[in-house]
């Protein structure tokens, strides 16, 4: 039996990565804008606290389970940032152009060695808006951020973030090599277990 669960983001990107990676497991990710569901209000500190709220906004509007990611960028040159404000970084929420040209602004004229950067990826799910033990999960991609944008795939600061072991920015990946070695990948993987174990999948 198919078990819908309402996705807690209105970014197409992520909405995408999600459904491919849970195509094979008899779970049908609904995005909320089905539902017309209005943003949560992010304001915790941490991408933890950042993706519960989500995932417990989702879950009230709709009475269903719910899949709330919330991700972004640390740089170690900037101490971290922009970290959880990754997809408002350069004020107006999601909007990538602006956020990469901020981050190569802030990081002109820095040597290769100091640009070392990583993505962070949490999931959490709640079965309801009330669950006490929701699954949490959480993903890590190690590269650098380039000094000029190059690739046409992905979305946010893909075009930036170099892979040595691939020899190419995340924007250059084929999505499915991609959802296999991306935080957001690992992440999944790590919820797949869980949900499959509390499931009895």
């Amino acid at each position: 039996m198919t078990k819908n669960i309402v996705l807690a983001t209105g970014n197409a990107g992520k909405v995408r990565e999600i459904q491919a990676v849970l195509a094979d497991y008899d779970i049908e990710v609904l995005p909320q804008s089905q539902f017309d569901i209005p943003e949560a209000i992010e304001d915790g500190l941490t991408f933890v606290e950042n993706a519960l709220i989500k995932a417990r906004h989702a879950s009230k509007l709709t009475g269903l389970p719910a899949i709330a990611d919330d991700s972004g960028i640390e740089v170690d040159f900037l101490n971290g940032q922009p970290g959880i404000y990754s997809s408002r970084y350069a004020g107006e929420n999601g909007d990538n152009v602006a956020n990469n040209t901020k981050l190569l602004g802030a990081l002109k004229d820095v040597a290769k060695e100091h640009r070392t950067a990583r993505f962070q990826c949490v999931i959490v799910y709640l079965r309801h808006e009330l669950d006490p033990t929701p699954i949490i999960c959480q993903g890590t991609w190690e590269g650098h951020i380039t000094e000029s944008a190059s690739g046409t795939q992905g979305f946010g600061y893909d075009p930036l973030f170099f892979i040595a072991a691939q020899n190419c920015t995340a924007a250059e990946l084929e999505s499915e090599t991609k959802n296999q070695i991306s935080h957001r990948g690992q992440a999944l993987k790590e919820f797949v277990k869980a949900f499959s174990s509390q499931n009895n999948l």
